[in-house]
């Protein structure tokens, strides 16, 4: 990926003057004035260095191989969203596990699919967390059973906060420069506390990292 399809991908939001685009009174580039600087290579190398003093300083720090381009190219947007979706139903596995109603397990199983699967195996993970957590996730959970029979559209943005979340915390001990990636797709803005243990994080990141996307 070019750095102009970079700049491209990432939210207008993080180009925001002050406090490097992550303080909420930050003022946004206008969407002209960004394409603008999108469309020059002046406007591209301004841009840039915005992020690298900030929010992409590991993502566009110079490195050995293809760098940048490589690890997006490993990592399109598509393939994080789906590592986000299902770290956040394996996150929510605790929450997911204690919904035994029959009522409840049909939808949580139409809306998940094989990610009810991976919710309830406990070879990946087995779930344990402070009752605190438990609480935490049973409480959002519940509001989601109450939304209604299709509980996807509820659902899937609650999995995909928890399963940002839980990359964020993991990458910035493996993979800061994925983390960066990641947080750029989507407006700065706080995620809740991560609990997932770094081993079936990884699991999940392998996995992905190697799945053919098809979407």
């Amino acid at each position: 990926m070019s750095l102009q399809a970079l700049l491209a991908e990432v939210d207008p939001a993080w180009y925001a003057s002050g406090a490097g685009a992550a303080d909420a009174d930050a003022e946004a580039l206008p969407p002209a004035l960004l394409q603008r600087a999108l469309g020059s290579r002046l406007g591209r190398r301004l841009l840039a260095g915005g992020l690298a003093a900030g929010p992409a300083a590991h993502l566009l720090a110079p490195a050995p191989g293809d760098g940048f381009a490589g690890l997006i190219a490993r990592w399109p947007r598509a393939r994080l969203t789906a590592l986000h979706r299902d770290l956040g139903a394996l996150a929510y596995a605790p929450a997911i596990r204690a919904e035994i109603g029959r009522d409840a397990v049909r939808r949580l199983k139409l809306a998940l699919g094989n990610s009810y699967l991976l919710a309830l195996d406990r070879t990946v993970w087995d779930g344990k967390v402070e009752a605190a957590t438990q609480a935490r996730l049973a409480d959002a959970l519940r509001e989601v059973m109450a939304s209604g029979d299709d509980i996807a559209p509820a659902l899937f943005p609650l999995l995909e906060q928890q399963g940002r979340a839980e990359l964020q915390a993991w990458a910035a001990r493996r993979d800061t420069a994925l983390g960066d990636w990641a947080r750029l797709l989507h407006p700065p803005a706080g995620l809740p506390p991560a609990h997932l243990p770094e081993k079936p994080v990884l699991v999940l990141h392998t996995h992905h990292l190697s799945r053919v996307i098809t979407d």
